[in-house]
């Protein structure tokens, strides 16, 4: 038998009146809308200002935020209510239905506008299903939405928008946008600045005064070459100071012409036969003539025996033969930057990694139980100017031996034990070098005997000292470029051979170059020029 509570009685009849009140209430809004019909203008600023009213079917009812508005704090909820099959919410007889994308351009362009709203995450599932659909789905996006004609009407406005770069918009002048100015004519509009002066250091103070910028351009070029010929890193520089310097570093042709014929960084330094015994001994002159007589011109090589002597036309009495141009090497610029040469203000260092098995010390079967050895040791090649070279193999680093990979070093320390820090050059060997190819016509090159030989340009010859007084070393290489393409040269040297010469029996033994890697070129700043 229930026993009579007056308090949850008293509940209960509250409870009923709540409810019947509700009812009532909802009867007349409902007589009242339809009594009274709405204007059209009332009904769109209803729906333009209110939020609609979203009934939940259960035991609670709460407000939702429209489809339209632009909050994101509540984007589980809108999307809830976009959603009718879910069963749980009833949207607004007013709202409209986004449709459903079935293709994948339609997921694409859904997830476009989802990004743009700021919905990254629905925008990433929309981009996975798309590209699920059709790989190519964005190409076919830009030919709908930026075909070619469509952005050339719209390069008048080429830097508009603010919207996200991964975007594809129209405002967006990186696809498919106006061609960039080549650098030729940029360059060339440069002809008529001067050299600004800086910006005043304080408000309503008077600017510094600019000395360079009073200089006539005879003398400013007088003053870039000197520039040039202490440093051609320094001088290339100069080119982002200001729009000026940057017209004259790269029209001013007299420059780098006189580059290319100098001994500090040009083509006189260069030897396209040898110089000297693999020992450094100087050659004996072949039949009695001197190394002057000899068919292989050498005007520029005979010059850089002085370094003081500067190769230029008002310097010598007789002027030595130009460096001719080619469709290969349209300017001395390029040539200098293209044609290959060796670098003397740095060496040329291999890497070599590799690893092989090695013997377990207990007897066991077990693959676990065995080890493997990581091996790693280092190739050294200086050239120097004289037409010699140093070469070294040791598993020491870089930074303990390119400091010490000099002739004096390698004197005092050829096989010879010492405790010093320099005592790793007593296994480096004596050697010799020579370039493929000829400095007046880089399209031929020569033998020993100076007749004509089928070899490329580019190659470089080395004849090192070998294991014992009978045996000789002799390497093949390749001059390349490392890193993109254009953007450095002759900084890396390519295997194309080794072998191992026996002078008694005049025996020729090849070594594999399985494990060998490739010289990539270092600056090492106490070379200096590599005098």
């Amino acid at each position: 038998m229930e026993m009579n509570n007056p308090d949850l009685e008293n509940f209960r009849r509250q409870w009923q009146e709540e409810v019947t009140a509700r009812i009532k209430n909802k009867d007349q809004e409902t007589s009242d809308d339809k009594n009274h019909a709405p204007s059209k203008e009332s009904e769109d600023s209803a729906v333009k200002f209110t939020l609609p009213r979203v009934e939940v079917l259960g035991d609670e009812a709460e407000t939702v935020d429209g489809i339209s508005t632009q909050a994101y704090h509540d984007l589980e909820d809108q999307e809830d209510a976009r959603n009718l099959g879910s069963g749980r919410l009833l949207s607004h007889p007013g709202t409209q239905i986004p449709k459903e994308p079935r293709s994948a351009l339609e997921h694409y362009e859904r997830a476009v506008e989802r990004e743009d709203q700021g919905n990254l995450g629905d925008s990433l599932k929309l981009y996975r299903q798309a590209f699920r659909l059709d790989a190519g789905v964005d190409r076919i996006y830009k030919n709908k939405h930026f075909s070619p004609s469509t952005v050339k009407i719209k390069h008048a406005n080429p830097n508009p928008s603010n919207a996200p770069a991964t975007v594809p918009n129209t405002a967006h002048h990186s696809l498919d946008g106006p061609p960039t100015e080549p650098v030729a004519q940029l360059i060339a509009s440069f002809s008529t600045s001067s050299i600004p002066a800086a910006p005043p250091p304080t408000e309503g103070s008077s600017p510094p005064q600019c000395p360079i910028a009073r200089i006539p351009s005879e003398i400013l070029v007088e003053i870039l070459l000197e520039a040039a010929i202490a440093d051609i890193a320094s001088f290339a520089r100069l080119s982002i100071v200001c729009k000026r310097l940057a017209y004259l570093v790269t029209t001013e042709d007299r420059i780098w012409e006189r580059i290319c014929y100098g001994h500090e960084y040009g083509f006189a330094a260069m030897h396209y036969t040898w110089a000297v015994t693999v020992t450094g001994h100087p050659l004996p002159s072949p039949l009695g003539t001197s190394e002057f007589q000899r068919s292989e011109p050498i005007e520029l090589s005979a010059l850089t025996l002085n370094p003081n002597v500067a190769i230029s036309t008002h310097l010598v009495p007789s002027a030595p033969p130009s460096l001719p141009l080619s469709p290969l090497y349209p300017s001395y610029k390029a040539m200098l930057r293209t044609r290959p040469r060796i670098r003397f203000n740095g060496c040329y260092i291999s890497t070599v990694n590799y690893h092989r098995p090695g013997a377990s010390s207990a007897p066991s079967t077990a693959i676990y139980t065995s080890p493997v050895h990581i091996v790693t040791y280092y190739r050294y090649l200086r050239f120097l100017r004289d037409g010699t070279c140093i070469s070294l193999l040791t598993t020491a680093e870089p930074a303990d031996v390119v400091h010490h990979l000099t002739k004096e070093n390698l004197h005092i320390h050829q096989n010879r034990e010492s405790m010093l820090p320099s005592a790793v050059m007593r296994h480096a060997l004596k050697g010799r070098w020579k370039l493929s190819g000829s400095l007046f016509d880089p399209t031929t090159a020569h033998d020993d005997q100076g007749k004509s030989a089928s070899e490329p340009e580019g190659d470089v010859h080395i004849e090192t000292e070998g294991v014992g007084p009978k045996y000789m070393y002799k390497l093949h290489l390749s001059l390349r470029g490392a890193g993109r393409a254009g953007s450095t040269r002759n900084n890396k040297l390519a295997w194309k051979g080794f072998w191992s010469h026996n002078r008694l029996t005049d025996d020729w033994a090849a070594f594999t170059l399985r494990n060998d890697r490739a010289f990539f070129w270092s600056r090492v700043r106490n070379y200096g020029k590599g005098w």
